[in-house]
């Protein structure tokens, strides 16, 4: 890998702890590749060869059965995916594929098991980063079976127009059939679920969002830190 990509992810949690040899040894047989939009990385099912790094881009974790397919998360920079498989050496439980171009670190999974065996600071590391994953499944599963599609839509809007500067507008960072998928909705009922916030300020223009009654909205949605915020 070149030094800039070695640096960026060097300042990682998951990382940043850890021995210069450990980091040395682990990023020894990475490579960075360059990934064109919807290509496909990885597989569920296939062995878990690498673990992934997102440095440019966005992916989409995905699982499909029979005939079904559904979106499971989307990732941005600069973070990790798949994480458990690789430590635990087992298939992977989703499929993954560029939504835009993208640029990934590929490290061998293998060497990240070594490491994690013999660097207590990095297995720290990986611990608090599988704990946070694993909360954030929690509270995953707790907005799907507590609250109805709109509730789920509103409180979705609330987080993305969080993450953004602008006070009113935003724009939606995956399509509408991807963002059914990930509130667990069809695509027709996330469009009635848009009209009914029409009525707490939301104003829908194709991707973009704007919300003109914020504290409606907050009313309606009633957002909970332990569902929520995934910081901690």
């Amino acid at each position: 890998m070149a030094r800039p990509e070695i640096e960026e992810i060097r300042e990682l949690p998951l990382f940043a702890d850890m021995r210069d040899e450990s980091f040395e040894a682990l990023t020894r047989g990475a490579y960075v590749q360059n990934f064109p939009p919807l290509i496909e990385l990885i597989r569920e099912g296939d062995p878990a060869d690498f673990l992934h790094i997102i440095i440019e881009g966005n992916v989409e974790l995905f699982a499909e059965w029979n005939n079904r397919e559904t979106t499971m998360a989307t990732v941005r920079p600069i973070s990790t995916f798949i994480l458990a498989a690789t430590i635990k050496d087992g298939p992977y439980l989703m499929s993954a594929r560029t939504l835009e171009k993208s640029r990934i670190v590929l490290l061998p999974s293998v060497d990240v098991r070594t490491v994690f065996e013999n660097d207590a600071k990095f297995a720290k590391s990986i611990i608090l980063e599988l704990a946070q994953c694993y909360r954030g499944v929690v509270k995953s599963s707790k907005n799907l079976k507590l609250r109805t599609s709109v509730e789920r839509l509103a409180n979705y809007l609330i987080r993305q127009h969080g993450y953004q500067s602008h006070p009113e507008t935003f724009q939606l960072q995956v399509d509408k059939k991807r963002l059914a998928a990930l509130l667990g909705m069809t695509p027709e009922n996330l469009s009635r679920a848009f009209k009914t916030l029409g009525n707490y300020g939301v104003v829908v223009d194709g991707a973009q969002i704007k919300i003109s009654n914020s504290q409606d909205l907050h009313q309606f949605a009633k957002p909970s830190k332990l569902i929520d915020d995934y910081s901690y």
